[in-house]
């Protein structure tokens, strides 16, 4: 759980810091750029990305990119044909082919969100290549965050977007396309940061992240701070943070307060009580839409990246996230959500919840009864409401 030193990690809060960085970056490729994204909109700053990648192929760069078949279906085929006439190289993950069919490995998505550039800077974080402004009644810019990477964990980003990229040319029969070459990282120290790089998959990597969180979750000795967009964590998860609680760690949730998707987001709101009369701070970010998938522990463990803490991010879909074990960063990041509870969140008190009328929290409960019928009828029911005994003996808490 340590993870690779010598790296310098960025913070880069909202598209407002990210957008230009990227930009910038792609600019500046010289060989080879690496892309991918769960949605690719055509809003301005979608153009401003899909023309910086087609000048960056004119000008001889290999440039890749990797969408999600379902997240980015809309993308206009007048973008595709742009890349197609500059070299750009376009693949998507499960392209959807049949959008009238349910069928359970549909829900298998490449959520991640991430670029390498040069095989010496990357990008890892949450946010999608779409406007901050774009969706309904936006008056802010959504919320979410990104890291700049420099040192040798890019070379660990590199390689697991070689693999993902080659995976999925080899579903596609490109069996010569295999062997095409990419470039060889060449880990340099760039500060003096220790960070991991930590993959979601359906294989080797099923609960990579999850273990991560519960690590951090069961040796926190004073403080956990988590912002989800979508937060619906299974058993294992809810008592590593009740535990926490009951030995005297402040353990405050930073959620969506505003309805984006209804299901969930009433849900969430059952698992409320429990964390309420635990001591557990809740608070609502209402100034637009949450998308942040991030969170602080003891102020020298965070983690950025695309996992919610749901049944899709932890259970099917491919995710990436970077842990940085760093005083600095922990507490810049931490000072960023505060701010962010300060300026745009409400906290939701215990009385809340008591005062609401019976027939809202019968709808919350049978939301998230729901969730776990559809959990069960795709066959993940145990997965998502494991006990949590096993994984509380690999991660002991340690005593405040």
């Amino acid at each position: 759980m340590r993870g690779v030193g010598g790296n310098r990690i960025t913070l880069l809060e909202n598209g407002g810091q990210y957008f230009p960085a990227l930009l910038v970056a792609i600019a500046a490729a010289e060989q080879e750029v690496h892309l991918e994204s769960y949605i690719f909109e055509a809003d301005a700053l979608g153009l401003a990305v899909a023309e910086a990648l087609a000048q960056a192929a004119r000008r001889g760069v290999r440039v890749r990119v990797l969408l999600d078949g379902f997240g980015a279906r809309l993308l206009p085929q007048a973008i595709q044909a742009m890349w197609r006439a500059a070299g750009v190289e376009l693949l998507f993950y499960r392209p959807e082919l049949a959008p009238f069919k349910l069928r359970r490995h549909r829900l298998r998505r490449m959520h991640r969100k991430l670029a390498v550039i040069d095989a010496r800077l990357a990008f890892v974080g949450g946010i999608n290549i779409i406007d901050d402004l774009n969706g309904p009644a936006m008056t802010a810019p959504r919320y979410d965050y990104a890291v700049q990477v420099e040192g040798p964990l890019v070379a660990r980003v590199h390689q697991a977007a070689r693999h993902l990229w080659q995976l999925v040319q080899w579903s596609r029969l490109h069996v010569r396309a295999l062997q095409e070459p990419w470039l060889t990282p060449q880990p340099g120290k760039a500060g003096d940061q220790r960070a991991e790089f930590l993959v979601r998959d359906n294989l080797r990597n099923r609960r990579r992240i999850e273990r991560s969180y519960l690590w951090a979750i069961g040796h926190a000795r004073a403080e956990i701070l988590i912002a989800n967009a979508y937060f619906l964590p299974g058993r294992r998860f809810r008592h590593a943070l009740l535990d926490a609680a009951r030995r005297g760690v402040k353990v405050t949730l930073l959620l969506q307060g505003l309805v984006e998707y209804r299901l969930q987001h009433y849900a969430t709101r059952a698992l409320y009580r429990q964390f309420l009369e635990h001591g557990i701070e809740i608070y609502e970010y209402r100034r637009s839409y949450l998308h942040a998938k991030v969170a602080v522990i003891d102020a020298r463990w965070a983690t950025v990246g695309s996992s919610n803490i749901d049944p899709f991010s932890l259970l099917l879909a491919r995710e990436a996230n970077v842990v940085v074990h760093d005083a600095g960063f922990a507490a810049e990041l931490g000072a960023s959500l505060r701010r962010a509870m300060a300026e745009g969140a409400h906290q939701v008190h215990r009385g809340d919840w008591h005062r609401l009328p019976w027939y809202v929290r019968w709808l919350h409960g049978a939301s998230l009864g729901l969730v776990r019928l559809l959990m069960g009828w795709l066959g993940y029911a145990q997965r998502f409401e494991a006990g949590g005994r096993r994984q509380r003996r690999r991660a002991k808490p340690v005593a405040a």
